[in-house]
């Protein structure tokens, strides 16, 4: 490995000293890769911008921004979104991972009429076991809506989850999805961190599902 070289005041080679080549080479891509997967597909506007559920969690000690352009107006994406959920219209991601650990979720290719139906105060099953669910906190029919941990539930961290349509001039819509964490504990953020790098994978995913069914015209 060839070492990187500067020039003296006096205008002689200097090499860099090796550890700080080396420590440079893991602090860049430690810096880079968590705005990767935490930002996924988001403008900065959108990652640092508010959106709807924030106020749930007023102070988060980790968020993620992710987004998609879909080629379809909102209203044709709204009802993909409605009928989120296990024993509804799933997650749209990786169903096999999904199945795997014990979820049971079968993502739907088409709309369901008998599960639209989306209103706050709702639960939101993840898997069979109702100790998993999340309640729906906030919607805004054909726009947003988000989810949360249900209000004086037990758990390590308090968390919301908001999925939410913005029409773009083109016709064509951005879906943002948003995680947020506010910690209970001191040892939850090396839980939650530890499994961020899976969301991420599954949360990619997840937007492509919905992206591709949306323009598909299913």
């Amino acid at each position: 490995m060839s070492i990187p070289v500067t020039m003296s005041r006096r205008g002689k080679p200097r090499r860099l000293a090796l550890p700080a080549v080396v420590l440079a080479g893991v602090v860049a891509p430690a810096v880079w890769f968590p705005r990767y997967y935490l930002r996924w597909g988001a403008t900065d506007a959108e990652a640092n911008g508010g959106l709807p559920g924030d106020d749930f969690l007023p102070v988060a000690d980790l968020q993620s921004t992710r987004a998609v352009t879909i080629k379809a107006p909102a209203h044709r994406v709204w009802p993909w979104l409605a009928q989120m959920g296990q024993g509804r219209g799933g997650l749209y991601s990786y169903d096999v991972l999904d199945n795997l650990a014990g979820l049971d979720i079968h993502s739907a290719d088409r709309i369901h009429p008998e599960w639209q139906d989306i209103k706050a105060g709702d639960r939101f099953h993840l898997a069979p076991d109702p100790s998993a669910d999340l309640e729906v906190g906030a919607v805004d029919l054909g726009s947003s809506f988000v989810l949360r941990v249900p209000p004086g539930s037990p758990g390590p961290f308090d968390f919301s989850w908001a999925f939410v349509l913005r029409p773009q001039p083109d016709g064509t819509t951005r879906l943002l999805v948003r995680e947020r964490y506010a910690y209970r504990r001191w040892w939850t953020l090396l839980m939650v961190e530890a499994v961020e790098i899976a969301s991420f994978v599954m949360s990619r995913r997840m937007l492509q599902g919905i992206r591709d069914r949306a323009e598909s015209r299913v």
